[in-house]
């Protein structure tokens, strides 16, 4: 049985969600993956895993559990680049390479950690402008160079979320 992403829900939730929080998930201080996992879910990313916090890509009720992959920005990244089944992903060398509904995370100093995370709402010119939570923002270039947390060190991960996920 497959199931099909729906990148056009994926970035309506994005862009309705924004600058404020869906009161049916939890909420967290660094909010920005639990954002892209609403995002992807909108999309109709299959969760599976539970309960197991370590494994799979999941939530579930308010406040209640959920994987740390589907909060933590660097769960997320390395669950998108190993998941066989479900929400699936491709790492791609370039922003020429993602669509609308992909996902960028960012290593903002460089040392192989991932920082933040962010969705691809629109393209224009070949530049990915992107939707994320904690510094909430809306339609911002993904290069992130406006922001207080941009270094010359910092490292890109594009992923290409896979358009069937097979379960």
């Amino acid at each position: 049985m497959a199931s099909y992403y729906n990148r056009k829900a994926a970035v309506a939730y994005a862009n309705k969600w924004w600058d404020s929080f869906n009161p049916e998930f939890p909420r967290f201080q660094d909010d920005c993956t639990n954002f892209i996992s609403q995002c992807l879910y909108a999309g109709g990313a299959p969760m599976r895993g539970a309960p197991n916090r370590g494994q799979g890509w999941w939530m579930i009720g308010l406040n209640e559990r959920w994987s740390y992959s589907w909060s933590v920005a660097h769960s997320l990244r390395w669950y998108l680049e190993t998941s066989k089944r479900g929400l699936r992903a491709t790492r791609v060398n370039s922003v020429e390479q993602l669509q609308l509904g992909d996902v960028i995370f960012y290593d903002f100093q460089g040392d192989g950690r991932i920082d933040h995370s962010t969705i691809v709402t629109r393209i224009e010119g070949g530049i990915p402008y992107v939707n994320a939570h904690t510094s909430n923002s809306a339609d911002r270039e993904y290069s992130y160079e406006d922001s207080t947390a941009y270094t010359p060190q910092m490292t890109y991960y594009f992923f290409h979320i896979e358009d069937e996920f097979t379960l």
